[in-house]
C-alpha cells in the first residue's frame, strides 16, 4: 500500500524510495519484526487464559513432557504479522501479492482449524486427516491451475529449469501441474513435520525464505536474469518484499519460541509456512532448487516415511529411534537446544549451496 507514495515525489523527492523493492523489503522485515515483538506477549497471555496449550504424548522423548501446557496456536502470530506487513509494503496490483496471501490464508485457517479442535475442544486427534489433505490438495490444484492460466513465465509454462546447468530445461508437459500441486502438499506436511523442537521449524524457514528472496529479485529483474542465466519473471520483486516480510515475522515469533519456548506455532504457522515457500519455488520457475534450499524439511519427512516402512515391512523394526529425525537424535543424548542449532547449521549450508547455483551455470 506504501508503495504508492512514490506518486507524491513531485512534491517531495524522498518519497520516492517507496518504489524502490529493497527499500520496501527492508521495512517490511522490520514491520514484521516489530509486529510480533508487539503483539507476542499479548497472545501468549490470551492463549493462557483460555488453556489452549500443549499436550504432550507419553511416547515422545521424556524431557519434552516439561512443555506440556505451552501455548499454541502460535502461528497466529506469523499470520497477523506476514500478512499485515505484506499489505503494507507489497504493490496491490501485482498479482504475486494476492496470490501469495491467498495460500497464506487457506492453509492457515485450516492449521487454525485443526489446532482449535485438538486443544480448545478437547478433541486429540483434531480435524481429520482426510479433511486437512482435501484442503491442502484444493490449495495446491488451485494453484496449478492458475499457472496453467497464467504461467509465471509463458515461454516456460511447463518446463522446469536445472539447477547448476546453463540453459538446461526439463519440459513435463500436463504432469508440471501435478507436480505443482504435490510441491505445496508436500512441502506444507513437511513443514509441519519438522516443528517438533523449540525455533528449529521456523529458523529453518528463514534460510529457506532468505535464499528465495534473493531469486525473486533476480527473476523479476530483466538485466539481472539475463545476465545470471535464470528465467525471468515480471512482478516476481513483490514476492521479494513478501519473503522479507516472512523473515521478519519468523523472527518475531523465535523471540518467543527459542528455548525454552514459551509458545508453540501449531499447525495454524507449519501448513501455511510451507506451502507458502513451494508457492514461491513454483513463481520464480526455481522449483528443483526446493529440495536443497528446503533440505531439512526433505530429510525430516523422508526419516518419517522410512521409519513407517521399516516398520510395516519388517515386522515392527525400526530404523531410527524415533520419527522425524529430530527426535532419533535427542533420545540418542544430544540436547534439544544443539539438535536445534545444528540443524539451523545445515539450513545454512543448504541456503548457500541453493544460492551458489546463481553463478554454477
Amino acid at each position: 500500500m506504501l508503495f504508492y507514495l512514490h506518486r507524491l515525489k513531485g512534491l517531495y523527492g524522498a518519497f520516492n524510495v517507496f518504489y524502490y523493492i529493497t527499500f520496501r523489503a527492508g521495512l517490511a522485515a522490520m514491520t514484521a519484526l516489530a509486529l510480533s515483538l508487539l503483539a507476542g506477549p499479548a497472545l501468549i497471555a490470551q492463549l493462557r487464559r483460555k488453556k489452549i496449550g500443549q499436550v504432550q504424548r507419553s511416547e515422545g522423548p521424556r524431557t519434552h513432557l516439561g512443555k506440556h501446557g505451552t501455548p499454541t496456536m502460535g502461528g497466529a502470530l506469523l499470520f497477523f504479522a506476514l500478512v499485515s506487513s505484506s499489505l503494507l509494503w507489497m504493490r496491490w496490483d501485482d498479482r504475486f501479492t494476492w496470490l501469495l496471501l491467498s495460500v497464506t490464508l487457506v492453509l492457515a485457517a485450516v492449521g487454525a482449524w485443526d489446532d482449535y479442535a485438538k486443544l480448545a475442544l478437547n478433541n486429540p486427534k483434531g480435524i481429520s486427516s482426510r479433511t486437512k489433505l482435501t484442503v491442502q490438495m484444493a490449495v495446491g490444484l488451485a494453484v496449478a491451475l492458475y499457472f496453467a492460466l497464467r504461467p509465471p513465465n509463458g515461454a516456460y509454462a511447463t518446463s522446469l529449469n536445472v539447477p547448476y546447468s546453463k540453459e538446461l530445461f526439463l519440459n513435463l508437459g500436463p504432469l508440471y501441474y501435478a507436480l505443482a500441486a504435490l510441491m505445496i502438499i508436500g512441502s506444507s506436511n513437511a513443514v509441519n513435520l519438522t516443528d517438533g523442537l523449540d525455533g528449529l521449524a521456523s529458523g529453518s524457514v528463514i534460510f529457506a525464505a532468505i535464499t528465495y528472496g534473493v531469486f525473486a529479485y533476480v527473476a523479476g529483474n530483466a538485466k539481472f536474469a539475463s545476465y545470471l542465466r535464470i528465467v525471468p519473471v515480471e512482478g516476481a520483486g513483490e514476492i521479494t518484499v513478501f519473503l522479507a516480510a516472512l523473515v521478519g515475522s519468523c523472527l518475531g515469533f523465535l523471540w518467543y519460541n527459542a528455548y525454552p519456548a514459551e509458545i508453540f506455532m501449531g499447525d495454524t504457522g507449519s501448513l501455511f509456512l510451507g506451502g507458502v515457500i513451494a508457492t514461491v519455488a513454483l513463481c520464480v520457475k526455481q522449483e528443483l532448487l526446493l529440495p536443497i534450499a528446503g533440505g531439512v524439511f526433505v530429510v525430516e519427512t523422508l526419516s518419517v516415511i522410512l521409519q513407517i516402512g521399516s516398520y510395516r515391512l519388517r515386522s515392527g523394526k525400526r530404523i531410527f529411534r524415533m520419527a522425524p529425525l529430530h527426535h532419533h537424535f535427542e533420545l540418542a543424548g544430544v540436547a534439544e537446544p544443539k539438535v536445534t542449532v545444528r540443524f539451523w547449521i545445515v539450513s545454512i549450508v543448504l541456503m548457500l549451496t541453493a544460492l551458489a547455483s546463481l553463478k554454477i551455470r
